[in-house]
């Protein structure tokens, strides 16, 4: 079977399901392709900061969201070696906007954006195996060989894959790195309500860095971070072994407070992989748009998790590649070679700056607050949380990724 498209998704992730919106709203339709059978919610939760909020209301979705899930005012970082405290105030629902920093259920997020797209916009149990190229009148062409046999013709390609993007080692990207750390995540369920204040609570413990945050009344979300150099595949699998390590091992000597959390996990949710990134210098340099195929999300820019900005950054990747290739249809009057490569070449020289910053401040904030317990580590932590921290998250969360371009005929539908 073979087909053509103008627009080819591939990866139904928070990237991918955002860009299709963002295209869909300035009048393009596009094609997701997910490998899964379903939406996938790996990863149970993430926070969403105001720069996210900007894109999601530039995406006509931020509405649906913030009404059930309560902004954040204070957040607060303990040292369990020195028992040093430190209160991070977020703006809350007092910035400008009102929309402040909030953790939300990763698959409302997903459930949310599909929600805006026409039906058989996403085509699950699509396995991308590998892609060429070719020039059909005039015009270049991604060709996409899926797993089943299909082969899908797209006048754009947009990879969305994740860090182990095929798309992303298709334009010649370098594999992202190992951090040196693993995560663990899950969500803990209480069914008669949890009663823990509406606060951030992070921990620090030699190499460790913990916490857990409320998204509403029963559900909390929570994670932690160690020194590994094991591989994904080296990782445990096993849901309940994985929380028996947490309680047992890594967490033992953790607040009652999160080994409750953490014995109240739904084990469906409970995650454990290694922290990859793309090292910076990669992201500026290399190839990261090549005619029509760019690639956008983890794909692009994976990071560790230090600064909360991986969902945060794809969310502005979606807005921002909607907007430039939006003008490109709008100037163009359609989908034309000349103009998309000017599109995503714009969209790249936006975007690869914004993120090899994030990249490295999380990294850096990461190396800081997991140095050990050393006096040397915990003058850096002191001087890291007292001068840089606040400094980096406002650079983070007040950035602005703009709006995405009026088409009458989609203003006039809306």
């Amino acid at each position: 079977m073979e087909r053509y498209e103008d627009v080819v998704i591939v990866g139904g992730g928070i990237a991918g399901l955002a860009t299709a919106v963002g295209l869909k709203r300035v009048g393009i339709r596009a094609l997701v392709l997910e490998r899964s059978h379903e939406l996938r919610a790996t990863g149970a939760a993430l926070t969403l900061a105001p720069n996210a909020w900007r894109a999601l209301d530039a995406l006509g979705v931020a509405h649906k969201l913030i009404p059930l899930y309560p902004a954040f005012t204070q957040a607060y970082v303990t040292d369990l070696g020195s028992g040093k405290v430190v209160q991070t105030p977020f703006s809350g629902t007092e910035d400008g906007e009102g929309m402040g920093v909030r953790s939300v259920h990763r698959k409302a997020l997903l459930e949310a954006l599909a929600q805006e797209l026409p039906p058989e916009t996403i085509l699950f149990s699509s396995k991308l195996a590998f892609i060429t190229s070719k020039v059909h009148q005039d015009s270049s062409l991604a060709v996409l060989h899926l797993a089943d046999g299909t082969i899908i013709n797209a006048k754009v390609l947009i990879g969305c894959d994740g860090v182990h993007s095929v798309v992303a080692q298709w334009l010649g990207l370098k594999a992202p790195i190992h951090s040196g750390r693993m995560a663990v995540r899950g969500l803990a369920v209480y069914p008669q309500g949890h009663g823990f204040k509406h606060l951030v609570q992070r921990f620090l413990h030699d190499a460790l860095n913990a916490g857990f945050v409320p998204l509403n009344s029963t559900d909390v979300y929570w994670f932690i971070i160690y020194k590994s150099s094991v591989k994904g595949d080296e990782a445990a699998k096993d849901p309940e072994l994985i929380q028996k390590d947490v309680l047992e091992n890594m967490a033992k000597n953790f607040p009652s407070a999160y080994l409750d959390v953490v014995q109240h996990s739904d084990l469906s949710t409970l995650t454990s992989a290694p922290l990859m990134l793309r090292f910076p210098l990669d992201l500026i340099f290399g190839p990261t748009c090549k005619e029509n195929v760019t690639v956008a999300g983890d794909a692009m820019h994976p990071m560790t998790p230090d600064l909360g900005s991986g969902g945060c950054a794809a969310l502005e990747d979606a807005v921002v590649l909607g907007r430039h290739i939006g003008n490109s249809f709008i100037k163009d009057g359609g989908i034309r070679s000349k103009g998309i490569k000017e599109a995503l070449e714009g969209y790249v020289y936006e975007r690869r700056w914004r993120a090899a910053g994030l990249i490295t401040g999380a990294y850096i904030s990461g190396w800081a607050q997991q140095g050990g317990s050393s006096w040397m580590a915990k003058f850096i932590r002191m001087i890291f949380y007292g001068l840089l921290f606040r400094r980096i998250i406002d650079a983070v969360k007040n950035h602005d990724c703009g709006k995405l371009p009026a088409v009458p005929s989609v203003a006039e539908e809306n």
